[in-house]
């Protein structure tokens, strides 16, 4: 009974819910329809104003259409207008242009004419020219056969007078064009130049020549000559061949001696005898060994050296190999001078007199250390000491003035510049001064007689004296054949001439001297 009334309660409220949703759907389509209906109603609105806003575009393009087309009739008048109007001052110019160019032809052949007459009228004025010159030259004949008939000499004989006549003249005022301005010259320069000189010379003073041939080697003992030697002579030949120097035991007591023309050799081998002295085993391995070890140290010390040289210069950025190189000059030596002494002589004072000229004085103390660089390379290679030393800078990029300078002081170059000339200077000074070179009497000798030689062999010269030690000649020349105008091209031939045959250090003074003396008796 309960579950009777219990399903005819839930199919009453089934029968409730599915009246009320047919309800709620049948609300739902309603509205969905009045929807649909205002869409339509707004569609055929919007329908209808496009349609009228096309009808008014249409007409407003037709308007613009019949505008534009007045506007081009319009515009096509007007150039056509502009076009005849052109045309017709074309044509006027084109007739002007014609009239124009028939006057010109016109005149043009009216010329043409009158240049033709002329030519012909120059032509026979050339006939008749050519002519006149045949006659002439057939007078000219002679004329010149009987000037030689008169004068008693040929035509070139009577040239070769008057050519040397008028040379004679020349040389002579020559002479006396190149006496004024070179006595101007000196007067101007002489005390700017003493006052340069002066400057340098004061503020440096450099060492009297000190190197020799030979080293000295102080033993301990005299028995250590006969180890030195070795049994049969050993020890001895194996320092000669390894060391490459002479090595003289004599009676000196406790003194050995090292002979070599080459510096480092020879210091390197004063170490190594040292060395093995203190070590005490001598004998040809151990030789080696301690040359091998003593070479290695002197190349690291002369890099070292070159460095602490370039550092007091205050000098950057230079290749390692020529630093090496610096050091080595140490090693080097001419006419007793030491060659790193003389680099830093001649950079002391090249920088002195580049900064007292107005130059630039790192760049000539730059140079002045680098002159005579070549000269660590001399007893390796051959060829001059300038060409190695101007190669080697050039290998390694040096600055062109440094490169100028290296040939300049030798005369290879003439100095380009203010630092070179300065170079040039403090080479002569540092070589030249008292006590810094030494020389082989030999030389001194002979470099002496080719100077008085020279000087003999000139025209008008009666004799010749070398005096301060060869730095100066005194010519005396006969005032019968030499006027003074011409002592003074005398000089300088001589001068030129020792410079090209004549080996020297610094400058070679030449004085060439006339006197003419009138001689009477009172009787």
């Amino acid at each position: 009974m309960i579950i009777t009334e219990l399903a005819a309660a839930l199919g009453g409220v089934a029968v409730g819910a599915g009246v009320a949703a047919l309800i709620a759907k049948r609300a739902h389509n309603a509205k969905l329809a009045l929807f649909l209906d205002q869409a339509q109603a707004k569609a055929n609105a919007i329908e209808h104003e496009a349609e009228k806003l096309l009808q008014d575009a249409r007409i407003k393009a037709k308007d613009l259409e019949i505008e534009a087309k007045n506007s081009y009739e319009e515009k096509k008048q007007q150039l056509q207008e502009e076009y005849e109007k052109r045309f017709a001052q074309l044509e006027k110019k084109e007739q002007d242009v014609n009239a124009l160019f028939k006057d010109e032809l016109k005149n043009i052949m009216s010329e043409k004419e009158e240049i033709k007459k002329e030519r012909l009228l120059l032509n026979d004025y050339k006939e008749e020219l050519r002519k006149k010159e045949i006659e002439l030259e057939t007078k000219l004949e002679d004329a010149d056969k009987l000037i030689e008939r008169s004068a008693g000499m040929t035509r070139d004989e009577a040239k070769e007078i008057v050519l040397a006549r008028a040379e004679e003249n020349a040389r002579a005022e020559i002479a006396h064009i190149v006496r004024k301005y070179e006595q101007e010259a000196k007067n101007k320069a002489k005390k700017h130049a003493n006052y340069i000189l002066a400057q340098a010379t004061t503020r440096y003073a450099g060492e009297f020549a000190a190197e020799r041939l030979i080293n000295t080697v102080n033993l301990p003992s005299d028995d250590l000559k006969g180890r030195i030697i070795g049994k049969e002579g050993r020890n001895i030949k194996a320092l000669e061949m390894t060391l490459g120097v002479d090595v003289i035991i004599d009676d000196t007591p406790n003194v050995i001696i090292l002979s070599s023309f080459n510096l480092y050799r020879r210091a390197i081998a004063t170490k190594v005898i040292e060395e093995l002295i203190k070590d005490g085993r001598i004998q040809p391995a151990r030789i080696e060994d301690i040359y091998k070890k003593v070479t290695e140290e002197f190349e690291q010390k002369i890099y070292e050296e070159g460095e602490d040289i370039l550092l007091d210069f205050g000098i950057t950025d230079m290749h390692p190999e020529i630093i090496k190189l610096i050091g080595k000059l140490r090693f080097r030596a001419s006419y007793g001078q030491n060659a790193l002494g003389h680099s830093l002589e001649v950079a002391n004072l090249a920088g002195i007199i580049a900064a007292e000229c107005g130059g630039d004085e790192k760049l000539a103390r730059r140079a002045g250390i680098l002159h005579d660089i070549g000269k660590a390379l001399t007893h390796d290679y051959s060829g001059s000491h300038v060409d190695l030393g101007a190669e080697i800078c050039k290998r390694y990029n040096e600055h062109p003035v440094v490169i100028n300078a290296i040939y300049a002081h030798h005369g290879h170059e003439d100095p380009m510049t203010v630092e070179a000339a300065a170079v040039c200077a403090a080479d002569t000074l540092s070589a030249a001064r008292p006590g810094a070179r030494r020389e082989v009497l030999e030389a001194f000798l002979k470099r002496v007689q080719d100077i008085e030689q020279i000087a003999t062999s000139k025209k008008g010269v009666k004799s010749a004296f070398a005096i301060n030690a060869g730095r100066e000649i005194r010519v005396i020349a006969n005032a019968k054949l030499v006027n003074d105008d011409e002592a003074v091209l005398l000089a300088k031939e001589i001068a030129k001439e020792i410079e090209e045959k004549v080996q020297y250090p610094g400058d070679i003074k030449v004085n060439v001297i006339r006197e003419l003396r009138a001689v009477d008796y009172a009787r």
